[in-house]
């Protein structure tokens, strides 16, 4: 029989469930029945179970982190002296490193996953899960060496505890690792091996279609960031397809996809996550191949998405992909001729940065690339150089720094700045660049081509620019053909071939509206004025020139209405915190263009 004391502190426990669980919640009085209980001196195990609740129910219902934690290290504390009391002992110290993590103390999230995962041998379930998430830890810190070790051993444990879905998932999340370091041999051989064991899967249907999308994600990625947007497609429509299945309303909750083995209760990411990142690649790689259109298209499916999750359950995770999606759909504007709009989008990018600063620290090389790609738009050639330099100086990314040098040799050429451009030509030299990327060393053929174009070496501009093409049509990179076309056009202009000339200037131009890509067209409008006039036929001379015209005022009003944003004065900001005096509409809206 129960002393009084025990009373007491049981109808408290009982009262702050009711607290809790009543509707609407009455959270002040359920913490105050809660703190109440260690004044009747309960049994170790009641108080280590409390804090846990307190903890949880201030991180969750209060901005009082200090007392949280305060509680949540004496749950750790006092727990870890029970024998058998794993879910309380396991989620303190889970949830404790997370609010470590949160206060960006990882010196103390650390010891105490590396602790708890020594602890939990014995229990499958909560050892893979501190595992995951002590990875996680060293893989924001860029520490992937530790991430990819943890994860290895998290194979051979799920291995030998029977949780054959866990050790793939262990797989596959260490093949992202491997992709993010940049190992991609290594990368793409765990990668297979993963995707032999989803293939010959014979457990439940529903964990080797979740298994399936992790590991066709990962095989888009590599596409991707090799920039074979040719090659991907078969991968991206099987992922589009598994997709299609998971999101069926017939389909299980994510709850009940788990499977009966404690130690398979894990899954990458829940299915309404997973819709927004197969909208992400998708947009990636429409923006890769010059499908603009489309890439509008599907970015604001993905940002209508992320608002929804966002009232939900505002996870990080979705500022990132919202944060990835503006900076992609920004290119588009540009290309598009459309850089009013692109800086309505910038002034979103800013506002996520701002609310959080963990986006900008990780995306910061990015944003000024943009920045400068912007800046080169409006023909503002220092501005951009200081945000290309400032992009390149920041960048661990081999691909982004790749891409702003590119960048940054295009301005030193329209500047004529040939001392400066030669200086920077052993970084973009397609013949020694250590990039993966198939378009990045097309591209940087083709900003060979245009050097030898400006300095009149018509021949050796040619050779550049049929490699190019060469690159560019083996892997559908129909932006940067339509750019090689429009140039050699130029140089059999400057020839004086008008046949050549219309030959390589007529494709450039479909192809252009086809993207659409109005700076192309720009171009290509303005050569066909001139062969028309060469060939003496003033009606098409007259259409080329309507067309030119028509082009030029678009840009012009779109630079002029650019230039009176105030967003237009990123340009000037290369240090310290992103500006936060844009006064700009920073909500997320339907582009009018989609």
């Amino acid at each position: 029989m129960a002393s009084s004391q025990d009373a007491w502190y049981l109808s408290l426990l009982g009262l702050a469930e009711n607290f809790r669980t009543s509707s609407p919640p009455n959270i002040k009085f359920c913490i105050q029945c809660l703190q109440a209980v260690f004044n009747f001196k309960p049994p170790p195990r009641v108080e280590a179970r409390t804090h846990l609740q307190l903890g949880n129910i201030l991180i969750s219902h209060t901005k009082n982190t200090d007392l949280a934690r305060n509680h949540l290290e004496q749950a750790w504390r006092l727990s870890q002296g029970i024998n058998g009391f794993d879910d309380v002992k396991f989620e303190a110290a889970s949830v404790l490193a997370d609010l470590y993590e949160q206060q960006s103390q990882s010196n103390l999230s650390k010891p105490i996953l590396r602790k708890a995962i020594e602890l939990s041998q014995h229990n499958v379930y909560w050892h893979c899960r501190l595992v995951f998430q002590l990875a996680q830890i060293h893989a924001t810190e860029k520490d992937y060496e530790s991430a990819s070790r943890l994860l290895e051993v998290g194979v051979d444990y799920a291995h030998i505890s029977s949780a054959s879905y866990t050790k793939v998932l262990f797989m596959l999340s260490r093949s992202m690792l491997l992709l993010i370091d940049k190992k991609v041999t290594e990368a793409s051989s765990l990668l297979n091996t993963a995707g032999y064991h989803v293939e010959n899967w014979t457990g439940s249907q529903c964990q080797k279609e979740y298994l399936k999308v992790f590991s066709l994600f990962l095989q888009v990625c590599h596409y991707l960031m090799g920039g074979q947007v040719k090659s991907v497609k078969p991968c991206l429509k099987q992922l589009q397809q598994s997709m299609l299945t998971i999101m069926q309303p017939s389909w299980p909750s994510d709850e009940a996809s788990g499977g009966s083995n404690m130690g398979d209760m894990f899954m990458w990411m829940p299915k309404e996550q997973l819709y927004v990142v197969v909208y992400l690649v998708t947009v990636m790689h429409s923006v890769q191949a010059g499908y603009m259109d489309k890439a509008q298209k599907y970015t604001d499916k993905a940002l209508t998405q992320i608002e929804k999750l966002k009232v939900v359950d505002n996870k990080p995770i979705l500022s990132v992909f919202q944060l990835m999606l503006l900076e992609h759909i920004v290119m588009c504007r540009f290309v598009m001729g459309n850089k009013a709009m692109a800086l309505q989008e910038m002034s979103q990018v800013v506002s996520l940065c701002n609310q959080y600063p963990r986006l900008l620290q990780s995306h910061r090389p990015q944003i000024h690339t943009l920045i400068g790609l912007y800046a080169m738009s409006m023909n503002c050639m220092n501005a951009a150089e200081a945000q290309f330099t400032t992009a390149i100086k920041l960048s661990q990314e081999r691909e982004l720094w790749t891409f702003a040098n590119l960048n940054l040799a295009i301005v030193y050429l329209r500047q004529k700045r040939d001392q400066e451009f030669n200086a920077l030509f052993e970084r973009i030299n397609p013949e020694s660049l250590t990039t993966h990327s198939h378009s990045l060393r097309a591209a940087a053929y083709y900003v060979q081509g245009l050097q030898s174009f400006f300095l009149a070496r018509y021949n050796e501009a040619k050779r550049y620019l049929r490699e190019t093409l060469k690159m560019a049509n083996a892997e559908d990179l129909n932006r940067l053909t339509s750019c090689s076309l429009v140039l050699l056009g130029h140089i059999f202009l400057s020839l004086g071939n008008s046949r050549e000339s219309m030959n390589m200037v007529t494709p450039a131009m479909q192809l252009a509206s086809k993207i659409p890509d109005i700076h192309v067209q720009l171009w290509a409008s303005a050569i066909l004025k001139d062969l028309y006039r060469m060939c003496n036929d003033p009606a098409r001379e007259n259409e080329a020139f309507q067309m030119h015209s028509n082009f030029s005022q678009v840009l012009l009003n779109d630079h002029f209405t650019s230039s009176k944003m105030p967003e237009h004065n990123l340009i000037n900001w290369t240090e310290g915190n992103l500006p936060t005096d844009l006064t700009a509409d920073t909500s997320i809206k339907s582009s009018p263009l989609l």
